[in-house]
């Protein structure tokens, strides 16, 4: 991405704020150094886009829960139940129990390790939500409630951070090349259009149900997103803080870094700015402290990445092989059809990674094109494809970019809508009835 001069960078992420940005986002104003102030003065820096995306946001987090609603009495383990599970029973799936555990007894409690029969493999999962989860429960009684409320937050934060990138992609310039009953609607500026429009899109998406679960996409981009805010901003120190604190929570963390070093290398002009160079260390620290962690428990200095050989198949095998074996289970009948059917999910997601990745390089969006690219070769090279459909929900460059085509092609949106939101609440109840989702 070519940047223009920081102020202007600075006027356009301000876009639909309603407020001026200072040099720290701007100045508190007497009386507003309690809680109460700072959430009025937060309010007050919340635009009309910004309240409308939160209003989007709150909608959709009341048609999931209606979804997991009705799931626990449609979906009962026993057909011959007279009372539906607990209302939070249909979020503890899969990898909340890792979680759970963590926050719970530790990586080894009592000892216990990879060296034991029937082991977990919980240490293939970062520290940064379990602990969290264990912070918010000595507040919040219920730990699936903890995890709920976890996301939340972090969900909410994610789609404003989402909604500014978006507003930034679309040049002021460009704006007036777009068609003129595309440009804007209701009065909004397109570079409101495309925030709202990223945001739907993003909330809509197939796996946009596990925005809400107990796991770790929200609370990473409630992190990274506002990270690559501040570095379109060149607030190095901001950017390096946020992705540290986002690689306590998931090893992408380490490809947003390494965007972040690219954007920071592209955008180089004056020995100020290469003074700033330090700070893009700052991410690796945690992943190695992890590491150190583990190593003085088990002797292994990779012993997060053996984990996920052992328990998801992660070894390395060519991309070739994955996406044979990928193949194999989605249409060889080696696996049940529940399975097959996120197999072929796995295949289409790929698909759509590359030509996003291609997109971004003929556009020589080059950092963007470097996190993409990352994040396909780790998901791509285990020994079949696994989560790739749930990585889509941190690719902003997928969910930015199909903001601005659709503000381009009028057909777009309502493309997606037709054919993806249904898809969308397959994956909820396929998640939220305890079979696989990816």
């Amino acid at each position: 991405m070519t940047l223009s001069h920081p102020q202007r960078q600075r006027e356009r992420l301000s876009a639909g704020t309603g407020t001026e940005p200072g040099p720290s986002g701007g100045t508190p104003s007497p009386g507003t150094t309690s809680f109460g102030g700072r959430f009025v003065r937060l309010c007050r820096r919340l635009g009309p886009a910004d309240r409308e995306v939160l209003w989007l946001y709150l909608l959709t987090r009341v048609g999931i829960w209606t979804t997991a609603y009705c799931v626990r009495w449609l979906f009962a383990d026993d057909r011959q139940n007279r009372a539906p599970a607990s209302f939070f029973a249909p979020w503890q799936r899969w990898d909340w129990w890792h979680y759970l555990h963590i926050a719970q007894d530790g990586y080894f409690p009592g000892g216990s390790g990879p060296w034991i029969s029937g082991w977990d493999n919980r240490e293939a999962f970062f520290p940064g939500f379990p602990y969290l989860l264990r912070a918010v429960h000595t507040i919040v009684p219920s730990w699936p409630a903890a995890g709920a409320l976890i996301s939340f937050v972090a969900g909410g934060i994610a789609v404003l951070a989402l909604a500014r990138i978006a507003r930034l992609h679309l040049p002021h310039e460009g704006a007036a090349h777009l068609p003129q009953k595309n440009a804007g609607s209701a009065g909004h500026p397109p570079q409101e259009n495309a925030g709202q429009r990223a945001a739907l899109f993003f909330l809509l998406s197939p796996c946009a149900v596990f925005l809400a679960a107990g796991y770790t996409e929200a609370l990473f981009l409630a992190l990274a997103l506002p990270a690559w805010l501040a570095a379109q901003r060149l607030n190095w120190p901001l950017a390096a803080a946020l992705t540290c604190l986002a690689t306590t929570v998931r090893v992408s963390g380490l490809f947003l870094a390494a965007a972040l070093a690219v954007h920071f290398l592209v955008t180089a002009r004056t020995p100020a700015h290469w003074r700033r160079l330090p700070w893009l260390a700052l991410p690796a620290l945690p992943p190695l402290l992890h590491s150190w962690y583990l190593h003085t428990r088990t002797g292994d200095w990779m012993a997060w990445k053996h984990a996920e050989e052992r328990g998801w198949y992660r070894d390395f095998h060519t991309p070739w092989e994955a996406w044979r074996n990928t193949w194999h289970a989605a249409f060889g009948h080696s696996q049940s059809t529940g399975y097959a059917l996120m197999s072929q999910a796995e295949l289409l997601t790929m698909l759509i990674g590359i030509g996003l990745c291609a997109v971004l390089i003929r556009q020589r969006r080059w950092p963007e094109a470097v996190y993409i690219a990352l994040t396909l070769w780790a998901l791509g090279t285990s020994y079949w494809y696994t989560s790739i459909p749930r990585a889509t929900l941190l690719w902003w460059p997928l969910w930015t970019g199909l903001a601005v085509w659709s503000l381009r092609r009028r057909h777009v949106r309502t493309a997606y809508l037709t054919v993806v939101a249904p898809l969308m609440t397959v994956f909820a109840v396929t998640f939220l009835s305890g079979r696989w989702a990816g």
